[in-house]
This record gives C-alpha cells, sequence and structure tokens, in this order.
C-alpha cells in the first residue's frame, strides 16, 4: 500500500482490477484504493504476473502493507511467466524477499518509498512524522532506513517535534439514557446504509463537536461595489483568461488577507500547545454529486492574485465534481469556507474543520432596500446584502480575536476596488 499524502495511514480497497495469474505491465493500474475523502489508482511497480492477492475488496490496509507478489519478469511472453506460477507459491520467503527488495529500490525514487512496520512503530513511539522519516538517510540495501538510522537521528535530534494528533472515530461513553425508539413501518419506510464517505464524515462532524466548544458571530455586509463589478467584468474575463468568474474567488482572497491581519486565527492545537501555521491554505466545502461533503484545498491563497486564485477554485472545483481529486488537493487545509447561500442559505452556523480552529460561511447574496449615508444625508437605496457567520474555536479563539478578524473579512469584501479591469 503506497503512501498517498501526509497524515494518511490506512486506505480501503475499493477493486481489484486483476486477478492472480493475470500479466501486468509496469504503471498500470492493477486495483482502486480509497481514503477517507478521495480514491486513487495504484499502479504495478514492475512487469510481471500477480502470484498470490493478500487482501480483498472493503479490506483496510495500513500504508507499508504488502497487498500482493508479483513474479517480476522483463521481455518474456505471458504464457512463460505464467507458467512460473506454482514455483513461486511453492517458495513464499523467496518472493516476499523479493517484494522487499523491489520495495527498497523505490525508496530511492520517491516519496512513497516503503516504510517496514518496525520503523514505523518506533516513528509513533517518538513522535515521528512520515515526513521527518523520509529525511533521514537509511544505511541499508539500496538506502532503506534501518532501526539504528532512526535511532542514531533521535540520538542527535535537538527540537523534537511533536505529532499532531488526527481525528479519531468518536466512541461515546456508555450513557444510562435510553435509546430513542425509531418508528420504522415495513413496507413503507426503507433503510439506506451509509455509504462509506458518510460514515467518515459523520465521525469527523461528531468528533469536531466534541473537540471544540463551538461558538458562531455574525455580520451583515454590502457588497454592491462586489456584484457590480463582477457582472462588468465576467465575460471580459471568460475571453481572457478562459476561466469563469464566480465569487468564491474573491471570497478566498478576503479571508487569505484578514488571516494576514490576525494570524493567531490560522492555527491548530495540539493538547496545551498553538501551532502557528505559517502558509495560509484554504478550504472550499464542496458538495459533491452524491450529496456527500468533500473540501479541496487552495494552497498559499495569500502569495496568488484573483487570476491565480480563480485558476485555482475552478480547477478544484470540476476535478471534486467528476471525483478526480487527487489526495494532496484535500490536504493541508489551515482554514476552510462554506458558501452556503449557494444552495439558497441566508446564513449557516458551520462545524469546525479539525484540526482548523474557525471556519467561515458565506450567506446567499439579496438585494433589498438599505439605509446609506451619502453626501446629501441618509437616503434609501437598493444594494447587495451577505450575512457572514464565523464558527470558532472557544479554546483558543476568544470573541475579541474573532469578531475582529470577521469584521476584517467583511471590510475587504465591502472595500473592494470595483475599478479593477480583467
Amino acid at each position: 500500500m503506497p503512501k498517498m499524502g501526509e497524515s494518511i495511514s490506512e486506505a480501503t480497497i475499493i477493486s481489484w482490477l486483476k486477478n492472480v495469474g493475470d500479466f501486468v505491465e509496469a504503471e498500470e493500474t492493477i486495483l482502486e484504493v480509497a481514503t477517507d475523502k478521495v480514491d486513487s489508482d495504484v499502479p504495478a511497480p514492475v512487469s510481471g504476473v500477480i502470484t498470490e492477492i493478500r487482501f480483498q475488496k472493503d479490506d483496510l490496509v495500513e500504508v507499508g502493507t504488502v497487498l500482493a507478489l508479483i513474479e517480476e519478469k522483463v521481455g518474456s511472453q505471458k504464457s512463460e511467466v505464467g507458467s512460473k506460477k506454482a514455483e513461486v507459491k511453492k517458495d513464499e520467503v523467496v518472493s516476499n524477499q523479493k517484494t522487499e527488495t523491489r520495495n527498497s529500490q523505490l525508496a530511492t525514487r520517491n516519496s512513497d518509498a516503503f516504510i517496514s512496520p518496525l520503523i514505523i512503530s518506533i516513528a509513533q513511539k517518538e513522535n515521528l512524522s512520515i515526513e521527518e522519516l523520509q529525511t533521514i538517510p537509511g544505511s541499508g540495501a539500496e538506502g532503506r532506513l534501518q532501526k539504528s538510522d532512526v535511532f542514531n537521528y533521535l540520538k542527535n535530534r535537538k527540537y523534537p517535534v511533536k505529532s499532531i494528533p488526527q481525528p479519531t472515530t468518536y466512541n461515546p461513553q456508555p450513557t444510562t439514557y435510553p435509546k430513542p425508539k425509531i418508528n420504522f413501518i415495513e413496507g413503507k419506510d426503507r433503510i439506506v446504509e451509509m455509504d462509506r464517505m458518510r460514515k467518515m464524515i459523520a465521525d469527523h462532524m461528531v468528533y469536531s463537536k466534541q473537540t471544540s466548544p463551538h461558538v458562531t458571530s455574525y455580520i451583515e455586509v454590502d457588497v454592491t461595489n462586489l456584484v457590480n463589478w463582477r457582472n462588468e467584468n465576467k465575460e471580459n474575463f471568460q475571453e481572457k483568461h478562459n476561466e469563469k468568474l464566480t465569487f468564491t474567488p474573491v471570497f478566498v482572497q478576503a479571508v487569505a488577507k484578514a488571516i494576514v491581519d490576525f494570524p493567531l486565527i490560522n492555527v491548530s492545537v495540539d493538547e496545551k500547545n498553538i501551532i502557528v501555521h505559517n502558509d495560509i491554505n484554504i478550504g472550499m466545502a464542496t458538495a459533491l454529486p452524491s450529496g456527500n461533503l468533500i473540501v479541496p484545498v487552495v494552497k498559499n491563497a495569500n502569495e496568488k492574485d484573483l487570476v491565480s486564485l480563480a485558476k485555482d477554485v475552478n480547477n478544484l472545483a470540476e476535478a471534486s465534481r467528476n471525483n478526480k481529486l487527487k489526495p494532496e488537493q484535500i490536504q493541508g487545509s489551515t482554514f476552510t469556507i462554506s458558501n452556503v447561500g449557494t444552495f439558497g442559505s441566508l446564513m449557516g452556523t458551520p462545524i469546525i474543520n479539525q484540526p482548523e480552529v474557525a471556519i467561515l460561511a458565506l450567506g446567499i447574496i439579496k438585494k433589498r432596500p438599505e439605509v446609506i449615508t451619502t453626501e446629501k444625508g441618509d437616503e434609501i437605496a437598493i444594494r447587495s446584502m451577505m450575512y457572514l457567520s464565523l464558527s470558532f474555536d472557544h479554546r483558543v479563539v476568544d470573541g475579541f480575536l474573532g469578531g475582529s478578524f470577521l469584521r476584517k473579512v467583511g471590510d475587504y469584501l465591502e472595500q473592494f476596488d470595483a475599478t479593477i479591469k480583467i
């Protein structure tokens, strides 16, 4: 099972595309696997015949575990390779050794290198991340990481990095409160079993509510200038950049600017420590056609202009709709936005995307009469108004920080420069 990104330690087998005895070419997809958010293809590391499959559909397998054995053959006919199948089965130990050798060779070529369960066990005890493990020079064959390499590294490590605990499935404590009875009418009601992603979402939402004391603040903003600017420029933007101009990149830009002003909103909590993130990676809560939810990430949003943000947003949205997101595209977010206005909602009370400490919901933009102050005094005018709601973790974000940050996002949207030409 290859490594598919930071913090991913296991994956579920969706389906095998090949069977025992089948010949496969190097880099040919042989099975499909799924993590908690995205599906991925696993290619064959070598050309040869599959002699053994150790895990089946729906099995949950840890990263680094041997999934199958392939007898490597180069430049031979399928029939010739297949004839060796019985011999390989007679000597499984030799096959395992060959497989491990190939894993170690792969370790020198890519970041998905095999790391033995023993090394992973040591890393977990010593709070070593996978990324930190990959920086340790290996003294084994073909640069493979050995136990002694890890211990020598730990001995000289001056600044141990404490790992951030990953969200786990919430297991409620036993309670004496009776479970409410569900009235099920045979023949009228029906049972729909949660799919894998829905179960993951359910666990993640319960974990977040149990971990973070949620507080939600609201403001109303006048985005008339922004709406007028978009209406005037969306056709030119499409022609010039071949990209749709939606409100989302503007929202991402405003949030990124506000985070620069209030960096303590861009943090995670590790027990009694606050991890302040330098990168500003904005997650976009996105609804899938299946009804499930996924959060693709705009990386380093504060370093990009509006055109770059629009391209990132459109590419991620398209990949989400077509189930083509890569693992790295849904990892590393430090702050999340949720555009509940897309579904016609006036406002929302979003649940924090752990291990972040805040999430912003953007409501629908509605036109209505408002009292505004002009040079002539107070007047009534038709304005485009929108509600913003910020849910934050009250363990580390107090009302002053949360309210100030939310107001700053609103200011950036209200003061949008409508003279910008794209």
